[in-house]
């Protein structure tokens, strides 16, 4: 019997356009491929090991073994939208239909006046931008005048960056609060992120403070219906904030990927009943938006390194999902999230090897089956695929 279920996203790890990609500007997006193109030495033996390679059309099948030992296939997302929320709820089980409201030429102005009397201060930016690219252009300013930095993405997002030197952090988390609770109605709006950032050795860098403000999802996703059993929902990195601490009971912050790492592996070694669920986001913040192939390649060789650390840390009633919520292509245009296949790896001892699932029709085949495994009601979407993965 299966106790515990480790879910782990590798933020943004698209693995081939989706067949309605050309709607949303990313014909010929292949994350995995193109980072593989742009750092030809990509070497992953683990997660080759465990099936990654064998997934259909990932990265040219040239990364296939003869004797996997996992399932693996990969997942059409059905929800509008290639954004996290979007992604992280279809896994969750939750569909979106109507995509998040989006501002490709900034906020509307009477927005802007409003936030800034209510945070007492006037903002400046208020476009759309890559988060290190702003901070260069727009920081000097910023750190003249006191003046926060605000930006969005192609995503549903507010951004607001600031030297936490010229504005204390928890100073930036109530003018965060502040926006969240302004971007609804008309204004909606999917996240509000906080993105500090210090002056070192003369180079501007964000740090590890990061903080989102999510919307609450609509109905209840996988995690409700695990934490309704009385099981725990142990949450790792952005989770939490993502699903705004609904379903989750406990909830750690990350600083990094390996630090991801390192907080699920410490859950692993804890003894309890239910669902670690993961998210490593340096693949997509560091990497796919700053379109870095050769970073991005790295980067998974970093937690390729560390797979066998988080196998040896499960017991024979764990088992491991790995997946992904969306891509970001480093050699496509812009810097944005793109439209694609996700991949998924199923292992432990309780997995059946070598079971190839092609391609599933949600995201939220994902959710369907964590809650099979352990025991709770199942979500509004998604199919099961337990039953052809399970000895």
């Amino acid at each position: 019997m299966v106790k515990r279920v480790t879910l782990i996203v590798l933020d943004s790890l698209g693995i081939g356009q989706l067949p309605d990609a050309e709607k949303y500007g990313d014909k010929g997006a292949d994350t995995l491929g193109h980072i593989i193109s742009g750092y030809p030495q990509f070497s992953i033996p683990n997660l080759q090991k465990l099936g990654f390679g064998n997934i259909q059309g990932a990265a040219g099948g040239a990364y296939a073994v003869s004797e996997p030992a996992g399932a693996f296939g990969k997942l059409k997302e059905l929800s509008s939208g290639k954004d996290t929320i979007t992604g992280h709820w279809e896994i969750a089980g939750l569909r979106t239909d109507v995509p998040f409201k989006t501002y490709p030429d900034g906020f509307p102005k009477e927005f802007i006046k409003q936030f800034e009397k209510a945070i007492g201060r006037e903002v400046i930016g208020n476009c759309t931008a890559s988060g290190t690219v702003i901070i260069e252009e727009l920081g000097p300013e910023h750190e003249k005048t006191g003046k926060p930095i605000v930006y969005t993405s192609a995503d549903s997002v507010f951004q607001i960056a600031v030297n936490t030197d010229v504005i204390p952090l928890e100073e930036l988390y109530k003018i965060c609060e502040t926006a969240r609770g302004m971007l609804q109605g008309e204004w909606a709006c999917g996240r509000v992120i906080a993105r500090p950032y210090e002056i070192k050795d003369g180079k501007r860098e964000r740090t590890s403070d990061r903080r989102d403000y999510a919307v609450s999802p609509p109905e209840k996703t996988m995690l409700d219906l695990v934490s309704e059993t009385g099981k725990t929902v142990y949450a790792v990195g952005k989770i939490s904030d993502i699903f705004n601490g609904q379903g989750v009971t406990i909830s750690v912050h990350t600083d990094n990927n390996m630090d991801g790492v390192d907080k699920t592996i410490e859950a692993l070694g804890q003894n309890f009943e239910g669902l670690i669920f993961t998210n490593l986001v340096d693949f997509d913040s560091k990497y796919g938006h700053r379109r870095d192939a050769e970073g991005y390649g790295k980067a998974i060789e970093e937690f390729d390194a560390r797979l066998p650390e988080i196998i040896e840390a499960m017991g024979a009633d764990d088992i491991l999902i790995l997946c992904a919520d969306h891509g970001n292509d480093p050699a496509h245009s812009g810097w944005d999230h793109t439209r694609e296949h996700v991949p998924v790896v199923i292992y432990g001892d309780a997995v059946k090897a070598g079971v190839d699932l092609g391609v599933r029709e949600s995201f939220a085949d994902i959710g369907a089956t964590v809650c099979e495994v352990l025991g709770a009601e199942k979500t509004a979407v998604g199919e099961s695929f337990w039953d052809v993965t399970r000895k």
